[in-house]
């Protein structure tokens, strides 16, 4: 497994008050009008371990309004926080570093302040200068058992063994009221065993003495664990983190490479400290430029330099600027050679050839394809081939060798692409999310994935004028309905698109249902237990009250009517005796019911996912001190009746919307995890797509 950034939180940067904890999977799409605030988002996480070096800058990054306020003390601030599950591997090395556990080093969080200093913190680990007091019970009422156990025929013996018994029991109960154990707990729990003077206990009650040095022991080994340094206060050990988490590469359409490049300019900007953001965004482009293709932007312009006396030109001269001129040929064919094979690679809608030429102080990027195989300047050329050109290089030059975890962040990609070539990108990101994880900005329904919502994040600005997000596309609709417009415009298309080009669009009651079923799909697919003819999409009503308007509008000029896949609760047995007895009377095939597939009263899509799997999820979500979901959890009944029952029971709050996002929960899982699912899970799931793909007409 390698390290995987979990979720981030941005505070305090620019439009940013408190981002919050915003999860991410391999792909997460952050999803919002312009001036939102999502570029905010980027920024502060790419200058968390940027591949470039980019500087923190509190006169622009500092939110405005406060900046008056800044000062050395605010200076301590941190701004961003990332959560990372490292790699075994990084995760064996802190453990023989720290003496820690695997599991309590393998999770940790890394933050970043306005100075530029790290910090860190392992959420596994808690406080490293206490120990719970429950397992200290624990082990000391283990011994307590085992001593009693212990038979003795002699008076003598019995007394000793009485005495320790009763110091057990009074340590327990003396500590039985305090949560945490520190240094000083501990000690005096020392102090009183060491008075307990083994000398006195006669050497023939040899299990006796045994018991005590187990005590003896057990203490001493506490004690070293409370007054160790911890480990996210030892530098070696924030530093090893920082060498373990992956670097962050950022990328903007404003850092797009021009066709022609005046060198002296490009030599002078690059030892420039005092450029503004977009300034520094293209000499960024045209350093990676020139390292990637291994130039040396001094050596190509004075290789290009004439000193030739025109009156009395001297030989030696004449020969030395040829000789330079040549090489500077060389070098730039080599490089053009270098270019096109290595962008070959990546962009596949064409087989473009580059050429680069310098002619005394200019250098220009010619660019090349079978279709148009005259030469065109790189500006002449597509804005969406000028984006991925660019792109290309920062990503490849930046991440270096460690492109394979680099951590990607795309601020609107493919803005200036063809709606078409938009799609194309999606697939693109698909791909390289299997080496590395990939974040990006938009506000164009073509680059939401319809198919996978989970991954979508909205971005919108609060009553009180900062960036907010929400994994709960529906949540506060009253300021976020314009940030989500582009998952409705993109859900919109999918309709579109399954009429226009032969898929089928299956309604789902919400958009948690949406992600279940994509889930089950892309199993039975990659397993090849189904074969579609036709693409299944998925397209959530909002609820039971928006089946009937949404099979208006998929039904389409052709009258013909999509499949509807129906929760057994209440208001999905209503709607399903409207809709028999309305639209779908002839067609009641059509409509397909859980209670149906599950063979359960009351039951809905969540049913179909493995119990025990969903049991764990939901445990690790809402924690309480009483009892734990996964331990009451009933098999072979509906889990949401159990899961509303246990919030109730444990005033557990369900935020509206926590259905989705507990959907989002095991599409993670199951995309993390190796999960074997059972024969009657996997027949449960085939039996639903055989009867969908069975009723489409």
């Amino acid at each position: 497994m390698r390290t995987e950034m979990l979720k981030f939180r941005v505070t305090n940067f620019r439009s940013v008050r408190d981002s919050g904890w915003i999860e991410t999977g391999r792909i997460t799409s952050l999803v919002g009008t312009n001036e939102s605030g999502k570029t905010n988002l980027l920024i502060p996480l790419w200058k968390l371990k940027p591949a470039n070096g980019e500087p923190i800058v509190p006169l622009i990054d500092y939110p405005r309004k406060e900046f008056i306020d800044y000062d050395e003390g605010k200076a301590d601030e941190v701004f961003v926080s990332a959560e990372f599950i490292l790699s075994d591997t990084d995760a064996d090395h802190l453990m023989e570093k720290t003496g820690f556990s695997k599991d309590a080093v393998k999770k940790v969080i890394v933050s970043r302040k306005f100075n530029g200093k790290y910090k860190i913190e392992f959420p596994n680990i808690g406080d490293p200068t206490v120990y719970p007091s429950r397992d200290v019970i624990d082990k000391l009422d283990d011994l307590r058992r085992r001593a009693s156990e212990i038979a003795y025929n002699y008076k003598t013996y019995s007394s000793f063994k009485d005495d320790f018994i009763s110091l057990l029991s009074e340590t327990i109960d003396k500590i039985r009221n305090i949560e945490y154990l520190n240094s000083e707990h501990i000690i005096e729990i020392q102090q009183d065993f060491k008075q307990f003077n083994p000398e006195h206990i006669p050497k023939t009650a040899a299990d006796l003495s045994s018991l005590l040095n187990t005590v003896l022991d057990y203490i001493d080994s506490l004690l070293t664990q409370v007054e160790r340094k911890p480990p996210a206060d030892d530098k070696t050990v924030v530093d090893l983190v920082i060498s373990m988490i992956p670097n962050f590469v950022y990328y903007a359409d404003y850092g797009n490479l021009d066709s022609e490049i005046y060198l002296p300019h490009v030599i002078n900007n690059l030892e420039r400290p005092d450029l503004g953001e977009k300034e520094r965004a293209k000499v960024r482009t045209l350093k990676v430029l020139f390292d990637f293709v291994k130039l040396d932007p001094k050596e190509i312009l004075q290789l290009g330099q004439e000193n030739i006396n025109i009156n009395s030109p001297d030989p030696q001269r004449i020969k030395l600027e040829s000789e330079n001129k040549k090489k500077r040929e060389i070098l730039l064919q080599s490089a053009s050679t270098k270019l096109t094979r290595d962008f070959k690679q990546w962009w596949k809608q064409g087989d473009y050839k580059f050429r680069f030429d310098a002619d005394g102080n200019h250098f220009r990027i010619w660019v090349s394809d079978e279709k148009r195989p005259e030469e065109i300047e790189l500006e002449g050329r597509s804005r969406g081939l000028q984006w991925f050109f660019s792109f290309f290089l920062v990503f490849l030059v930046e991440s270096s060798d460690g492109h394979y975890e680099s951590i990607l962040l795309l601020d609107e990609p493919g803005l200036s692409l063809h709606p078409l070539a938009q799609y194309d990108l999606i697939n693109f990101f698909n791909t390289l999310s299997e080496s590395n994880q990939l974040l990006y900005t938009t506000h164009s329904p073509f680059l939401v994935n319809s198919n996978h919502l989970e991954q979508v994040r909205a971005v919108f600005v609060d009553e009180e004028g900062f960036t907010s997000v929400s994994t709960d596309l529906r949540a506060n609709t009253s300021i976020a309905s314009k940030s989500i417009y582009p998952v409705n415009a993109a859900l919109g298309l999918t309709v579109s698109d399954t009429l226009l080009i032969g898929s089928k669009p299956i309604l789902v009651e919400g958009p948690s249902d949406q992600i279940y079923l994509n889930l089950i799909k892309m199993y039975l697919l990659s397993y090849q237990l189904i074969t579609l003819n036709k693409e299944l999409v998925f397209i959530p009503a909002g609820g039971v009250k928006g089946i009937s308007t949404l099979v208006s509008l998929v039904q389409g000029r052709d009258e013909i009517l999509p499949v509807i896949i129906l929760d057994s609760d209440k208001q999905g047995q209503e709607k399903e005796k409207n809709l028999k007895k309305e639209k779908y009377v002839g067609l009641e095939e059509l409509i397909v019911t859980m209670k149906d597939i599950c063979g359960m009263d009351l039951a809905e899509v969540e049913d179909l996912m493995p119990g025990e799997v969903m049991a764990k999820v939901f445990s690790r979500m809402y924690r309480t001190s009483d009892e734990y979901f996964d331990d009451v959890y009933k098999v072979n009944q509906p889990i949401i009746p159990q899961i509303e029952g246990f919030a109730r029971r444990n005033g557990v709050s369900l935020p509206q919307g926590w259905k989705v996002d507990f959907a989002r929960q095991i599409a993670n899982y199951f995309d993390k995890n190796e999960i074997k699912l059972a024969d009657e899970t996997v027949q449960r799931w085939k039996k639903l797509f055989d009867r969908i793909i069975l009723t489409q007409i």
